[in-house]
């Protein structure tokens, strides 16, 4: 189980339109397993989710500590996480986060939740954040071996660079 993942597909989750089926459909590509449950129960709950999440990135982008331990515990507290072994491949037994009868929604909410907890403790609380380039609300999670992460993409770390350089010149012209 590559917790590192999990946790980048929460933020990944975060940042989706999730609000239709076909938008979760469309977050799912790669998952093509996931599609036929895809419900609107699903959407509502990751919808809701969505909301409850946003506070722990800002939190650690905001360098809260207890804030963000406090508030991860209280989201695995309402969405347990239920990890059992996957034997569909006997020559590679792994975890799974959720059970075989888990929603689609519960079992991506399981997945965010304990790969979040993991980056937690194995990395510390203050890696994840909001992206610095405006107007991007977009979160990301930090495994940067020196914590520097400030944008969710290059994209918007490449527009940020581009918005700072033209400010330089047209500064300098002035």
């Amino acid at each position: 189980m590559d917790f590192i993942r999990y946790a980048e597909s929460g933020a990944s989750l975060l940042n989706a339109e999730v609000s239709s089926v076909e938008s979760l459909i469309a977050h799912l590509a790669g998952r093509e397993w996931l599609h036929h449950q895809c419900t609107d129960r699903d959407c509502a709950d990751l919808v809701a989710f969505q909301t409850d999440l946003r506070p722990v990135f800002e939190a650690s982008g905001a360098g809260q500590t207890k804030a963000v331990v406090d508030r991860v515990n209280d989201l695995l507290g309402r969405h347990p996480v239920t990890p059992m072994i996957s034997d569909h491949d006997p020559d590679n037994l792994h975890m799974h986060v959720a059970n075989r009868a888990a929603s689609v929604a519960e079992l991506l909410i399981s997945e965010a939740l304990l790969g979040l907890a993991t980056l937690i403790c194995d990395l510390g609380p203050t890696r994840m954040g909001v992206c610095s380039a405006a107007p991007c609300t977009n979160v990301y999670v930090d495994t940067s071996p020196n914590q520097s992460r400030r944008y969710c993409s290059d994209r918007c770390s490449s527009r940020a660079n581009v918005a700072a350089y033209r400010a330089r010149q047209k500064a300098a012209v002035s």
